[in-house]
């Protein structure tokens, strides 16, 4: 019997699981069990994937997005969070105590913590994959300062899209915004603001085919859904703002999730189910830094520790 139970080992679980040993409960972190393009299910979550990280506090000269998570690992292994380097499969929250099934292993807990985040659609694409962190990039808000003084793309029509090339206007001479249809899905306010900034361009109707360089993005091969015209646009990165997915299919019916899959934040950090907390990406589609998710993980121990000391 655990006190506490984490599934996910991001920024957001192992924040959790620091918070809740150092309060001298008992926690079990289910960290994942990786397959690489499964990035939400690798333990240590998608900073794993990323190479440097600059806007993480107290790393001035920024640090490796795996060193990172390595060392926060350590730190929570330190304070005695026990791990299990794998998947949970289902859970079992009709009864208490609380159950994770992990394949054919049951663990029990008080409470639990749910911090299994989101990952970014992809568009499937070969040299995409290769030339991720190398000028390709899901999260402007991350990566947009890299390219300060540099042309970018950005692909999607919806609001996420729409925000990431006003944002990236901030610091890039020239965002160009790729859609696959000829009119957008954003909100009229989001579409105004972006077409009435002078530096963004556009190019309707259009997929990318392949992104273009051997070691970085030199540039994209673009086609026309339409006539079904090929052509390349030269660019020194690529942003995909086609949306996020969160990582609880395991969890439908067991906790109340939203009509996009992410789990639904009731007061402070609790879900629907009494003794059952969330934490980080899962359930924040707004902000999705390491920062905030670990921000989240502190409160959902401590809020799980409130709860726990109810119960005793």
């Amino acid at each position: 019997m655990y006190d506490i139970l984490v599934i996910g080992s991001g920024p957001a679980g192992l924040t959790a699981a620091i918070y809740a040993c150092r309060a001298n409960l008992k926690v079990l972190c289910v960290a994942g069990g990786p397959t690489i393009e499964d990035s939400y299910r690798l333990p240590g979550g998608q900073l794993m994937l990323t190479t440097s990280v600059e806007n993480f506090p107290g790393f001035p000269d920024g640090i490796m997005g795996p060193i990172l998570m390595t060392n926060m690992r350590k730190q929570a292994e330190k304070f005695g969070t026990e791990f299990v380097d794998d998947n949970a499969t289902t859970v079992d929250f009709s009864g208490r105590p609380l159950k994770i099934f992990v394949g054919e292993a049951t663990y029990e807990g008080k409470a639990v913590i749910i911090a299994t985040g989101a990952k970014a659609r992809w568009l499937g694409i070969a040299s995409e994959k290769r030339l991720r962190g190398k000028g390709v990039s899901a999260c402007a808000t991350c990566d947009g300062f890299l390219f300060k003084d540099k042309e970018v793309a950005v692909i999607g029509g919806g609001d996420v899209a729409m925000e990431d090339s006003v944002y990236l206007t901030n610091m890039c001479t020239k965002v160009t915004v790729i859609h696959r249809r000829d009119k957008l899905r954003a909100s009229p306010i989001m579409q105004k603001r972006a077409i009435k900034n002078p530096k963004i361009f556009w190019i309707w109707d259009t997929v990318v085919e392949e992104v273009l360089g051997s070691t970085r993005v030199e540039g994209l091969r673009l086609k026309n859904v339409k006539t079904g015209k090929t052509s390349e646009l030269r660019t020194d990165g690529v942003f995909l703002s086609i949306g996020h997915d969160p990582d609880t299919a395991f969890l439908k019916g067991h906790v109340e999730l939203d009509e996009k899959g992410y789990v639904v934040k009731k007061e402070k950090t609790m879900t629907s189910v009494p003794g059952v907390f969330t934490a980080g990406d899962v359930h924040d589609h707004r902000y999705r830094q390491a920062v905030t998710a670990a921000g989240y993980g502190c409160q959902a121990a401590v809020d799980a520790q409130k709860y726990i000391e109810n119960l005793d």
